[in-house]
């Protein structure tokens, strides 16, 4: 699935890196469950991205788009912060 997700992501420019992760909390709500990370080289093809995908259909559900903390990505750590799904 990286692949097809880098393919598609291309059309904005270049794309170093995919990761999917997903949480396997149980009861974590199920459309929030998994995320998906990609980095473009450069911070304008990221913001193309962005606004183009926000809201389209993607494997079945709404895609929802937004920067992610850089320094966090670079640890890998891509499992959401107490408090930031309502509810968990």
């Amino acid at each position: 699935m990286e692949g097809e997700i880098a393919e598609e992501c291309q059309k904005y420019g270049t794309v170093n890196r995919v990761l999917i992760f997903e949480i396997t909390e149980p009861n974590f709500p199920h459309d929030e469950a998994v995320r998906i990370f990609v980095q473009f080289e450069r911070a304008e093809q990221s913001t193309k991205a962005l606004i183009d995908l926000e809201g389209r259909f993607f494997g079945g559900r709404v895609v929802h788009a937004c920067f992610y903390d850089e320094e966090r990505f670079a640890k890998n750590e891509l499992a959401p912060l107490p408090g930031e799904i309502p509810g968990f």
